[in-house]
Formats: structure tokens, C-alpha cells, sequence
């Protein structure tokens, strides 16, 4: 009996020890995360309260470098979105953040893959704040997401799934989670998430600075900026998917009914030439074996238009190292190229 009194009385303080120590980690980020979920259920169940429900978002607030993972509850549906937080990220300091779209059939993990990628790796480099919204999807788990990018796609365009508002309410939320440079918040994406950072620039231009779309063309319903904002465009002359000069190829994974005839680059670059008040010749601003950039500059506002072309690489993100099909085109590294451009606002 005295033998199971004094292990009783060890396994007691064990415990307290234990508790210690997780009071003590209390800014680690297994505590961070448990704080993110506790205060996103009690968004959840805060209803029309609006007082409980901004109570609950205060405990959102992101102050740890890292990864993060929210809910977002708009139009009635449950919307996700992934956060990665550079290690030079000071809460004092308003940061730059890029909001990088999937492309269609994917997810926000697929878009943070860095092998896919590279965007974890180069928001270290850089600073910037990573942004992976989660289109809209009919599964439990958030696959086979698409956007709805105006004639495109899938069931995000047929079920007119209302992204634009939904990533406007993210961004909103994630000023108040964090110190974002309002002056400096950016859209990328990838095929479909391409298309959809055409759109954000079309009715988002209050809150996007520029856009980096990739391998996807302005194919909008309608387009009316409030302001000039700048537009890069990554795009391999043989990508078999969305073709350079028009039309959906052979290449992708679906039968047009789930996209659209695509724009070609040329006339989605002339398009936002003349949106944004460009000088209508271009200057050729790189130039070396496999791509090639021209600039359209001066236009309104500070922006500036650029087209930057690879011979190969296909359907892909140039510079990745890992790709579904086609190897992508090392001739550029697209999120060089994308950060240079934004740098210059």
C-alpha cells in the first residue's frame, strides 16, 4: 500500500510538471495552433453576436512565424485558407503578402508545395507573407477545388461560387490577424488560380496592388478597375492546355465544357495595355536562350504591364522542380521574375 502511495504521489507530480511546462510553451506553436482552432469554434458558434464573434477573431491574431491554418465562414459555406508566416517577420513592421491561387482540380496544399512551387522558400528569401486560399469544392477535405474566374471553371464558375468575395473577406481578416502593408498585397496563381487573379484585378483593384498570373489568361465576363493595376504574365509558347494563341488544347484533363476558349496572351496583354494607359510598345527588357520579357511602361498609376515568354515548359510553373507533365522551363524562375515585378511598384 505505502509502494502505490508514493507512486501515486510521483505520477501526481509528474503531472504537474507537465502542465508547467505546457503553461510555459504557451507561445510555442503547438499552443499557437490550439489557440487558432479554440478561437475558430467559437466563431462558428458565434452566430449574429457580434460581439462574440469580433471577441473570437482577436484571438486569430498570428504572432508566430510558421505555418497556419484557418477556417472562413462566406455565403454560406465553410472556406479555407493556409497562412505561412516568413521567420523575418516582425509584428511591427507592416509586411508585403501574396496571395497564391491554385490551379484547377488542386488545393491550397498543392499550391504550398514547395517542391511544386517554390513559394515557401522564396516568402523566407523575401519576407512576403504567403497566402494559400482554398477554391471552392464540393469535398469534405477541399479537393478538386476550381475558381470562378468569370468563363471559367467547373463547378465554381456553373455553381457561380462567389470567390471574389470570399478571398476579399480573407484579406480583410488576415489585416486585422497580422501587419500587412496594405501597399503591398499581390495575387498569384497558377492555370485556373491565373485566370482568378484577372478577376481580383478586375474588382479587387482597391485592394491588389499587381498580379503574377501563370499559364492563365484573362478570360473575365466583366472588367472595370477603379485603379491601374499592374500585370505580369508568365505563359510557355507550347503550353498545351491553355494555348498561347487561343483556345483550349488538347492537353488538359477536361473537355471544354468544363473551361472555356480561352483568350490568347496576346489579346489579354493588349487588353490590360489599354486598361492601364500603357505606352503601346514594348521594350525588351530579357533576353537569353529559352524566354524572353518585354515591358510596356509608362502606364497610369505606377503600373506597368510585362509578358514573359519560355519556349518550353509546357503546362507549368517555370523553375519548379517537381511537375505533373512537361518539366518546367529553367530558362526563368517564375518567382524571381514575379518578385523583381512587384518590387518595382
Amino acid at each position: 500500500m505505502k509502494r502505490l502511495t508514493h507512486f501515486a504521489l510521483v505520477l501526481f507530480t509528474c503531472s504537474l510538471a507537465f502542465v508547467s511546462s505546457l503553461g510555459a510553451a504557451q507561445d510555442g506553436p503547438l499552443r499557437q495552433r490550439l489557440k487558432e482552432r479554440s478561437a475558430q469554434r467559437q466563431l462558428q458558434a458565434a452566430g449574429r453576436d457580434l460581439g462574440a464573434e469580433a471577441e473570437a477573431e482577436a484571438q486569430l491574431a498570428i504572432t508566430t512565424p510558421g505555418d497556419h491554418s484557418f477556417t472562413l465562414r462566406h455565403d454560406g459555406l465553410e472556406r479555407k485558407y493556409r497562412v505561412h508566416v516568413p521567420a523575418s517577420y516582425n509584428p511591427a513592421v507592416p509586411a508585403p503578402m501574396l496571395v497564391a491561387l491554385h490551379g484547377g482540380g488542386g488545393n491550397m496544399d498543392y499550391q504550398a508545395d514547395d517542391e511544386r512551387y517554390g513559394l515557401i522558400t522564396k516568402s523566407e528569401q523575401e519576407g512576403f507573407v504567403a497566402v494559400f486560399p482554398n477554391g471552392y469544392s464540393k469535398r469534405r477535405n477541399g479537393g478538386l477545388a476550381t475558381w470562378n474566374a468569370g468563363e471559367c471553371c467547373g463547378a465554381a464558375r456553373d455553381d457561380g461560387a462567389d470567390d471574389v468575395g470570399f478571398i476579399r473577406k480573407m484579406v480583410a481578416r488576415l489585416t486585422r490577424q497580422m501587419n500587412i502593408d496594405r501597399e503591398r498585397i499581390y495575387a498569384t496563381g497558377m492555370s485556373n488560380g491565373g485566370l482568378m487573379s484577372y478577376r481580383l484585378a478586375c474588382e479587387m483593384s482597391d485592394v491588389f496592388k499587381a498580379i503574377a498570373a501563370v499559364a492563365g489568361t484573362d478570360n473575365t465576363r466583366r472588367c472595370a478597375p477603379q485603379h491601374p493595376v499592374a500585370v505580369l504574365h508568365i505563359h510557355a509558347l507550347n503550353d498545351p492546355n491553355v494555348l498561347f494563341n487561343g483556345g483550349a488544347g488538347p492537353g488538359g484533363p477536361y473537355d471544354e465544357s468544363q473551361v472555356t476558349h480561352f483568350t490568347s496572351v496576346p489579346d489579354t496583354v493588349a487588353k490590360w495595355v489599354g486598361l492601364n494607359g500603357c505606352h503601346t510598345a514594348p521594350r525588351r527588357v530579357l533576353q537569353k536562350p529559352g524566354a524572353y520579357c518585354e515591358l510596356y511602361a509608362p502606364c497610369q498609376g505606377r503600373a506597368q504591364v510585362q509578358l514573359c515568354v519560355t519556349e518550353t515548359g509546357g503546362h507549368s510553373w517555370p523553375g519548379a522542380q517537381k511537375t505533373r507533365h512537361e518539366p518546367a522551363s529553367q530558362a526563368i524562375s517564375a518567382n524571381d521574375v514575379m518578385w523583381d515585378f512587384f518590387k518595382r511598384r
